[in-house]
């Protein structure tokens, strides 16, 4: 990944989401030939001079304060992920050659982290490493994401970009894939040096035009709370809330749980997977389709 590259569009692509009016500055009238707010707008937001924030453009954040990034989050209205992302630019810019070494990050699961999950007993629960690998779950967990788990390899961005069946699995394969690349986005800000990340992303760029669309597009979020749905080949459809937590002791590794509300069809659903979980622990597609 080329880091000045991922500087200049990151902050390009914000700058043309925001209109004069959204920043608070007047509109002049005649043709503008930007979609959004011009460089020397941006400057004047930020509070630096405009041959200073063409240089952060173009790539180079070497030696930025963290008060300059800052006014340019506030100017360029970047939300907490963003922000992030641009700290973790500008890290990597001023980092030295021994600080781009990439960050231990934990890749498989410790027994214990096994035990809490099926500790788990009424809620789906899967353990997921820095690669988008599903590396733990709980059966039920394991139950929900079946067709994921058919592969030897689990990986969630390898099947929503790769595996046909996810477009039937994800009723919102547009939105999902959109924050799934986000994600990776983000994940890619925190550790630019990771070859096997890196590699990843080639991976689905070559293969995958829908990925390499959504990467071109620089947007970034944390993955930590919201609703899924899911057309599960058992129990039909399925509307789900999601919570997200990283594992302190195992950089790297985040656990997600899914819970449904009382008394809804997504409840009645769930209950009647963890029944079918019950019965058949190998949980594979292909067992799924002949399930009545």
């Amino acid at each position: 990944m080329d880091h000045r590259s991922d500087v200049r569009e990151f902050l390009s692509t914000r700058r043309a989401r925001l209109t004069p009016d959204q920043a608070g500055l007047p509109a002049y009238r005649g043709h503008r030939r930007v979609p959004g707010l011009r460089r020397e707008e941006v400057a004047l937001l930020s509070g630096v001079s405009v041959d200073y924030y063409t240089r952060l453009e173009r790539g180079d954040l070497g030696g930025v304060s963290d008060s300059v990034l800052d006014s340019l989050a506030r100017a360029l209205q970047l939300d907490e992920a963003e922000t992030a992302h641009l700290f973790d630019l500008a890290r990597t810019a001023n980092a030295s050659p021994i600080a781009r070494k990439p960050r231990k990050r934990a890749e498989t699961l410790r027994p214990s982290i096994q035990r809490l999950l099926d500790a788990v007993t009424e809620a789906p629960a899967i353990v997921r490493n820095s690669y988008f690998d599903y590396v733990g779950a709980n059966r039920l967990g394991r139950a929900l994401y079946a067709p994921v788990f058919a592969d030897p390899a689990p990986n969630s961005a390898r099947f929503a970009f790769l595996n046909p069946a996810a477009r039937e699995f994800y009723p919102d394969w547009d939105k999902n894939t959109q924050e799934l690349v986000a994600a990776m986005r983000s994940e890619a800000g925190r550790n630019p040096y990771d070859k096997r990340l890196s590699d990843l992303v080639g991976e689905l760029s070559t293969r995958s035009d829908r990925f390499r669309t959504l990467w071109a597009a620089h947007n970034v979020r944390f993955h930590r709370s919201g609703t899924k749905r899911l057309h599960h080949p058992v129990v039909g459809d399925l509307e789900l809330d999601y919570e997200a937590f990283e594992l302190p002791a195992d950089p790297g590794l985040h656990l997600s749980t899914y819970t449904a509300e009382p008394g809804t069809p997504s409840a009645d659903a769930l209950r009647l997977l963890a029944s079918w979980a019950a019965d058949a622990p190998e949980m594979r597609p292909e067992a799924a389709a002949r399930e009545p």
